[in-house]
């Protein structure tokens, strides 16, 4: 803001700003966590009971509204073992913390605007994406990655790395307890599309476009119709042509006339949700919700991410859609489904009207199952992929996909005299990822899965000095199982100047992908340490000509293991 006013001292600006909080990784430093030690000792359920209390206080909640259930998959704090609740809590600590790290920020972003001059006549609105996370699991998590690859949490991991929650070496998000009581007084939480999980606070503050202070609106608004908001403040209508290229029309609408009225009626009568199969519609101040796959995953009837067949979304229509009148009970309590069929089977309709409209068809309930769909890329897929010196952090979609598939990893070196140490080639960070490198001389390949173990293999030979290639073999020897959390097992060998130097077994691998905290590197590693045998970067002091990745499935054919084993069955 400061350039743009610089440069040009009467021209407007924009300005997205998007911290990322409170995204997993819960990470802030100690000393803003450690401000709430103790805050939550007494667990999610009195903090619902609290905020709730605190909701009707300011108006945010109609006075006679009742608080959603204690939710069937969220364990009864008062139950809980005390070593759980102490976790449990510092969680939320940490979360805690890092709001208001959030919040600080923001206020340096206010503070300038007002040193500025322009505070009054900024237009901000401030709000989050969604409701609270819930991929943290039952028990919290330590690396959101395994969520992802669909590996089950450890308590057991989880109370290990207390006392490091929201330091950089864990990927770490909270466990559903705090997730259920962070979307009070709603039901449910993000990737659902009860009010949990799609409702967010939002602020709206212009001092010279309102008069109105420090007033509650209860119009319904989406994220949609902030631009049109934006636009209709300024006076502008939106291009039909740019360059010569027609614009799709705004799906959003103006929410402005509310600024100064608040009982003026939402020109946002309808809306449509889905989010992996679960589906809901808004209607002027009522809700139908079709929850999949199920209200909650204790009382539902299949997995979660069970894909939707014909038959099952018929009989999904048919028995399995609420109806809620959310003007009246806007925690979603009272289901009228049975009461007001009539209205139910209109709103019903309605959805599929807007499905069509808004391309929401066909529903894809897969959830991470959709990561193996393939995607457009940049490049043409190939089977050999060519790196080198200071390739840093390629995202993994755009490089080598190696996952579940045989695949080579091939280096020319200029090892100097005395040797060289360092990172040759690496993919992804301590949630998950491999290393290839050299260390006291000899070649070596780490495998990190999510965080929870590590397999290292490490060849007999040294690596020589002067001109060298080397090598890194994977080979499957079994399928993945995707759902429970496991890529392909296989053997790996390692080889320099075409000679096998050492072999070795990855008992499992990642499934779905390397991680959430670093791409492919060469020469260097990047974010938290893949393995813990060094600590990064870790660069390279020889020198590296090139990489290639080979995922063609030509491996180097191994004569005298086959000839061995040939022997063996005679």
């Amino acid at each position: 803001m400061r350039d743009s006013k610089q440069v040009a001292p009467d021209k407007p600006f924009f300005l997205y700003f998007a911290p990322g909080a409170h995204h997993a990784p819960h990470q802030v430093p100690k000393e803003w966590a450690d401000k709430y030690k103790g805050k939550f000792d007494d667990g999610w359920d009195a903090y619902r009971d609290r905020v709730f209390k605190r909701q009707k206080e300011l108006g945010i909640v109609n006075k006679d509204a009742e608080l959603s259930r204690h939710d069937p998959d969220v364990a009864d704090w008062n139950k809980l073992p005390e070593n759980e609740k102490k976790l449990y809590a510092r969680m939320m600590e940490v979360f805690a913390g890092f709001v208001e790290h959030t919040d600080h920020h923001i206020g340096r972003l206010i503070g300038y605007l007002e040193e500025l001059g322009q505070l009054d006549n900024t237009l901000i609105m401030l709000l989050s994406d969604n409701g609270a996370s819930a991929e943290g699991g039952p028990h919290g998590s330590v690396n959101e990655n395994k969520f992802f690859n669909n590996v089950p949490e450890s308590v057991e991991e989880n109370l290990k790395a207390l006392d490091e929650l929201g330091g950089p070496k864990y990927f770490n998000h909270y466990s559903w307890g705090w997730t259920f009581a962070g979307n009070t007084p709603f039901r449910r939480w993000k990737r659902e599309t009860y009010r949990g999980g799609v409702s967010d606070p939002f602020l709206v503050h212009w001092p010279k476009g309102i008069e109105t202070r420090g007033q509650i609106r209860t119009q319904f608004a989406h994220a949609i119709d902030m631009v049109p908001t934006v636009l209709d403040c300024l006076g502008i209508d939106p291009p039909e042509q740019i360059r010569g290229v027609t614009q799709s029309p705004f799906e959003g609408i103006s929410f402005k006339h509310t600024f100064e009225d608040g009982k003026a009626a939402s020109h946002h009568e309808t809306q449509y949700f889905e989010m992996f199969g679960h589906r809901s519609i808004y209607h002027n101040g009522w809700r139908a919700v079709c929850p999949y796959p199920g209200p909650s995953f204790a009382e539902a009837s299949v997995e979660l991410g069970e894909p939707i067949t014909e038959d099952r979304l018929r009989e999904l229509d048919a028995k399995h859609w609420e109806l809620y009148n959310v003007t009246d009970d806007p925690a979603e309590t009272k289901n009228l489904a049975e009461k007001d069929r009539a209205r139910l089977i209109e709103m019903i309709a309605m959805w599929y009207v807007e499905a069509g409209k808004y391309d929401v068809l066909p529903i894809d309930s897969r959830l991470t199952l959709r990561f193996t769909e393939e995607r457009p890329q940049l490049a043409r897929d190939r089977t050999s992929y060519t790196y080198y010196p200071h390739t840093s952090s390629v995202p993994e979609k755009t490089c080598a996909a190696v996952l579940n598939r045989p695949h080579s990893i091939t280096a020319e070196l200029e090892i100097p005299k005395g040797g060289a140490e360092g990172v040759i080639a690496a993919m992804g960070s301590g949630s998950g990822g491999y290393v290839f490198y050299i260390q006291d001389k000899k070649l070596h390949y780490a495998y990190n899965y999510v965080g929870s173990q590590e397999f290292v293999i490490s060849s007999d030979a040294e690596v020589p000095e002067g001109r060298v290639e080397v090598r890194f073999e994977f080979e499957p020897t079994s399928k993945p199982d995707v759902k429970k959390g496991k890529g392909a097992a296989g053997k790996t060998q390692l080889y320099i100047n075409g000679e096998l130097t050492k072999q070795g077994k990855l008992p499992v691998t990642i499934p779905l992908a390397f991680g959430l905290g670093g791409g492919f590197t060469v020469g260097r590693a990047a974010g938290f340490p893949i393995t813990s045998r060094f600590k990064n970067p870790f660069e390279f002091t020889g020198a590296i000509h090139s990489v290639v990745i080979d995922v063609s499935g030509d491996l180097i054919l191994d004569k005298e293991s086959e000839m061995r084993a040939v022997m063996a069955r005679q």
